[in-house]
């Protein structure tokens, strides 16, 4: 499929059918997120894989939203290795992170692998639960799996609901 029926068609999978996703599938969603830029490529991401039983139930202990995902992916970046921004009031670390996970999200959706972005957590709680390093900030959560069959090629009612260019681009 072609880019613009990609982005289009991908949506949040809110059930999956619990078969793990193939080895190579995953390998390829991690490659799609090692190539992803990063502010003066400093790559910071750091990207947990959680497919135990045990990682996935500490994923449950802190959100409601895994969805039954047999793999979740964690995104984090290390603080010490972000772009500080002239002035020292921003850093790259959240967009850095953010562009890796949506590489992987885009990466698993042309793979026919479902996924929902999950930012329904809370990062303190995952830094603690997962034992991280201090210098990592955990982002988001990336479920990963194959749709249950009800759920494959359902996303919510409000999916297609997207706002006119004129109400969020401005030229200046």
């Amino acid at each position: 499929m072609d880019f613009k029926e990609l982005v289009t068609k991908r949506y949040s999978c809110k059930k999956y059918d619990g078969r793990q996703i193939e080895k190579a599938q995953l390998d390829a969603i991690l490659e799609a997120g090692r190539w992803a830029p990063t502010a003066k490529n400093t790559q910071i991401q750091r990207v947990y894989v959680i497919q135990s039983e045990e990682g996935l139930k500490k994923v449950d202990d802190i959100t409601v939203c895994r969805y039954g995902a047999p793999t979740v992916l964690m995104v984090c970046y290390d603080k010490t290795g972000e772009y500080e921004y002239p002035g020292a009031k921003y850093h790259s670390g959240p967009e850095d992170a953010a562009i890796v996970a949506t590489h992987m999200m885009l990466a698993a959706a042309d793979l026919g692998v479902e996924s929902c972005w999950l930012n329904r957590f809370d990062p303190d709680q995952a830094k603690e639960v997962f034992d991280l390093p201090e210098n990592e900030v955990p982002v988001m959560l990336l479920d990963l799996g194959y749709a249950s069959e009800e759920a494959a090629g359902q996303p919510l009612p409000n999916h297609a609901s997207r706002k006119e260019l004129s109400e969020t681009v401005k030229y200046i």
